[in-house]
């Protein structure tokens, strides 16, 4: 699935080539997971003014409007002026003066959505309960202190909910916990202010080098102009179950968390 590092260096592929450009026709396909909610005709003849993020949301500016787009669990998008007919997977269609931007999504997980706004109901229901973003100036240590302390849940399960920091998905929350050395299990609460503040700094360390990175490719991610992600070669933990620790030796173990695949180093996260 991608998550906010893929989202961010998707934004950054396509962003500065489609700003300016005006809409010239616009294609749906299949149903995604929710409805346009405006007439795909009513989009033509309005400009792009800029693409931004928020959490894993694209947020596509318009002179009027704005488009908010997610990629689900398997969608990809790509931006070219000549890209070839729609495939079977290709659900969304924007044809502008500058080129086509298209979601392919084999899955149909994702969504694009219209709103006037974003104080509309339907972005609010989609933006409104997301936390703060980790690799912006609103992510502050004592906020996310007084967070961890207001949860009972499992520190992985913390990370993975949204509503305290944004964007630290699967992936990321197990190595963003193994540089921190906290286990995933340990509740969120219990962690005292210096390993908190080590695993604040952690959440910032490894999104960015994730985004400098391009993402992590492990299927078939790539941004919009086609290229792939290469933090997977970096990950300490991540899909490297039985494998020994980089730092210790000891093998790298897991376990399931709420269906998702928690990994860890039983020596270097002892708690």
């Amino acid at each position: 699935m991608p998550e906010l590092p893929e989202v961010e260096v998707t934004r950054r592929s396509f962003a500065q080539a489609i700003a300016g450009a005006r809409i010239e026709s616009v294609r749906v396909g299949k149903p995604l997971r929710w409805p346009l909610g405006c007439a795909p005709q009513s989009l033509v003849g309005r400009k792009v003014l800029s693409i931004r993020r928020r959490g894993k949301y694209l947020l596509v500016d318009l002179d009027s409007g704005l488009l908010l787009l997610h990629l689900g669990m398997s969608g990809s998008l790509r931006f070219s002026p000549d890209l070839p007919p729609p495939g079977a997977h290709d659900h969304f269609d924007v044809m502008t003066s500058q080129g086509t931007l298209r979601l392919h999504d084999p899955r149909r997980f994702g969504a694009v959505v219209y709103a006037a706004d974003e104080q509309a109901a339907v972005a609010q229901k989609l933006l409104g309960g997301l936390g703060m973003e980790p690799l912006s100036d609103v992510f502050t240590y004592p906020a996310f202190e007084a967070g961890l302390k207001a949860s009972r849940a499992p520190i992985k399960q913390v990370l993975l909910a949204g509503r305290l920091v944004v964007g630290v998905g699967n992936i990321y929350a197990s190595e963003v916990l193994y540089l921190a050395g906290i286990r995933p299990t340990v509740a969120a609460q219990r962690i005292g202010p210096q390993r908190a503040r080590r695993l604040f700094d952690a959440i910032r360390t490894v999104l960015a080098r994730a985004v400098e990175l391009g993402g992590s490719t492990l299927k078939d991610f790539s941004s919009a102009d086609g290229m792939a992600g290469h933090f997977q070669h970096e990950a300490n933990v991540y899909g490297r179950d039985g494998a020994p620790c980089h730092h210790c030796g000891s093998a790298i173990q897991l376990l399931r968390q709420g269906q998702r695949s928690s990994y860890f180093c039983p020596r270097c996260q002892r708690a």
